[in-house]
């Protein structure tokens, strides 16, 4: 064997020997050890940990050691109100299975039920979360997997309150099959890269269902973002692909399905905006690609405030939306093209699919009511048909060059 089959054959073997030696250890009120913290202190590297039904009444559990531990039969661990519960400062650690209640409140410290802190390969799944302040809380981790668990908390008011999974300086986190409610955001990125955010429900918080700030190179998708103060915000971050979600029932006078703002090279795709007080509100954002999304019954469908150049808005289906299009300035570098639109008046005398008229989304009534939101008051009223009748034919105040030449007849699949 040359010194290359050596070589392999050394690391099976110390592989196998950290296997090997691990050791199961049972926690329970009639075992040697009735608390999982002492089974924590007595275990080596590697170990599992069993724990048994029933209620443990602990907090501030440190780990700092790789460990399996697992909850046979859905535990509590109850922090009675008193602190954080779990701390993880090792790499390779794995908690599944267990019901965790309870955290103590602290502005200062911001207690989590589980903490994971500069930490590796760190997996957390199939718990449940409830009377948290915030739930799982990584800062300075990577190459972690958080899924299948259910995080409930009990926000009342946003600053008295934590997040459901919060992010911070993080990379390479996956986020998925998670539930979570109740809390202040759903699930919170900052600093955080090359997370991808998938399948979750995230509904009933505070302010976001999901919140990036200053993040890049992420995905999110799959998810549903159901009755939130607002669904989600995208903030002072690039390379975002956001395909494949629900924004649904975000409703109130500062409510987005979807606030993008300072972000650039970014893909909004087949998603749906679904009675939403606004669909999309974009303000300083550049680059952006939104490719088969339905925006149905909302507010607004897409509100540009601010400079927003070199956007592509192609094949969306804009259906029953009050306002399809807003924009507050008369200057556009955007693309529309071959969009669904219900408002459509025109006509396909050649059957092509393709509207025989350009169309115009943006009236000049929500150009008013930019400038003077009260105006919404006026929305059913003749004042209005007049209004957007006159730009139509003379367009003076919206954007000239804002316009879809080739509309689609049929809604895009």
């Amino acid at each position: 064997m040359n010194r290359f089959g050596f070589f392999i054959l050394f690391i099976i073997i110390i592989f196998s020997s950290k296997k090997l030696y691990s050791k199961n250890i049972k926690v329970c009120s009639t075992c040697e050890f009735k608390s999982l913290e002492m089974a924590i202190e007595s275990s080596c590297n590697y170990d599992s940990i069993i724990v048994e039904k029933g209620i443990y009444k602990e907090f501030n559990i440190i780990i700092s050691k790789p460990l399996t531990i697992f909850g046979k039969g859905t535990p509590t661990i109850d922090g009675n109100y008193r602190g954080e519960i779990f701390e993880i400062t090792s790499e390779n650690v794995t908690i599944e299975g267990f019901n965790i209640i309870n955290v103590g409140e602290s502005f200062k410290n911001d207690n989590a039920a589980i903490r994971i802190k500069n930490s590796k390969n760190v997996t957390i799944k199939n718990n449940f979360f409830e009377n948290i302040f915030f739930g799982i809380y990584l800062e300075k981790s990577s190459f972690c997997k958080i899924y299948n668990n259910s995080v409930t908390g009990k926000a009342t008011e946003e600053l008295y309150s934590g997040n459901g999974i919060h992010l911070w300086h993080c990379k390479n986190i996956l986020i998925e099959n998670n539930i979570i409610k109740n809390v202040r955001d759903g699930i919170y990125l900052e600093f955080s890269n090359q997370c991808n955010v998938i399948n979750n429900i995230s509904q009933n918080n505070l302010r976001y269902g999901l919140h990036f700030m200053f993040s890049n190179d992420d995905t999110y998708r799959k998810n549903n973002f159901q009755n939130n103060g607002s669904g989600v915000a995208v903030m002072f971050s690039r390379n975002i692909e956001m395909l494949d979600n629900v924004f649904q029932e975000n409703w109130g006078s500062a409510s987005y399905g979807l606030l993008i703002k300072e972000i650039n090279d970014s893909k909004i795709t087949n998603n749906v905006f679904l009675k939403n007080t606004l669909g999309v509100n974009m303000e300083g954002s550049n680059r952006i690609s939104f490719k088969g999304n339905d925006f149905i019954k909302n507010g607004w469908a897409i509100r540009v405030r601010g400079a927003s150049y070199s956007n592509s808005i192609v094949k969306n289906n804009f259906i029953n939306n009050t306002f399809d299009i807003s924009y507050n300035g008369n200057i556009n570098k955007n693309l529309l093209h071959k969009n669904y639109w219900s408002k459509y008046n025109g006509y396909d005398i050649n059957k092509d699919g393709i509207g025989d008229l350009p169309h115009r989304p943006v009236s000049l009534f929500s150009y008013v009511v930019n400038k003077s939101p009260g105006a919404i008051l006026l929305i059913r009223s003749l004042f209005a048909l007049i209004l957007d009748f006159s730009e139509r034919a003379y367009p003076i105040f919206t954007p000239t060059y804002l316009i879809d030449n080739e509309p689609s007849i049929n809604k895009s699949e």
